[in-house]
């Protein structure tokens, strides 16, 4: 036998009920807060994922102009060939485009700009050093152009140098991606032969 203390009541049958309600609720709670919460700190994730990464292709036809990070981009040339060091099976390729400056602030517009090439097969390259070769005169990449004080309306050639495998010759694509446009890129037609 236990001695129960003159403070202490006796639990009811009605004391029991209630706290085994408020133990259903809590867990009816938890079982839709926690897949809430998950949510929430998924989808912060998933943007900050969709916005760092160039997934979804905007297909552009040769000599096309169109409009992307508040300028408009065209496919001037893309040429290429055995050049410099490099190993067997391989081709330096050097894509270039005009561009018309649209909104002149292009360290705001053009933040992580990236030319890219890709093929039919879905693979990426980006540029790259190839000894002996360099981009043509008047010729800048993508960083040179972000700080050279371009105007509204002036067009610039912005280009870069790939080591690409032959096998992927054929299929290539040149392809720009910007931070302000992404998940979005432009991938250009190739010029026809």
């Amino acid at each position: 036998m236990t001695a129960v203390s003159a403070n202490e009541e006796p639990a009811t049958a009605t004391d029991a009920q209630a706290e085994k309600k408020w133990r259903r609720l809590s867990l009816a709670a938890l079982a839709v807060l926690l897949p809430l919460t998950l949510a929430e700190t998924s989808y912060d994730s998933a943007r900050a994922w969709l916005r760092g990464e160039d997934l979804v292709a905007r297909d552009v036809d040769f000599g096309q102009s169109v409009p992307f990070g508040g300028s408009d981009w065209r496919l001037a040339d893309l040429r290429g060939g055995k050049a410099g060091r490099l190993p067997d099976h391989a081709f330096a390729v050097i894509a270039t485009f005009s561009v018309t400056i649209g909104d002149p602030d292009l360290q705001k517009q053009w933040l992580g700009c990236k030319l890219m090439l890709t093929d039919a097969a879905g693979r990426r390259w980006l540029p790259d050093l190839i000894s002996g070769v360099s981009l043509p005169d008047g010729v800048m990449n993508c960083t040179s152009a972000i700080f050279s004080g371009a105007k509204e309306g002036d067009v610039i050639t912005i280009g870069d140098i790939f080591i690409v495998p032959e096998d992927a010759i054929k299929t290539i694509r040149p392809a720009v991606g910007l931070s302000s446009e992404r998940p979005w890129y432009l991938r250009f037609q190739r010029p026809p032969k």
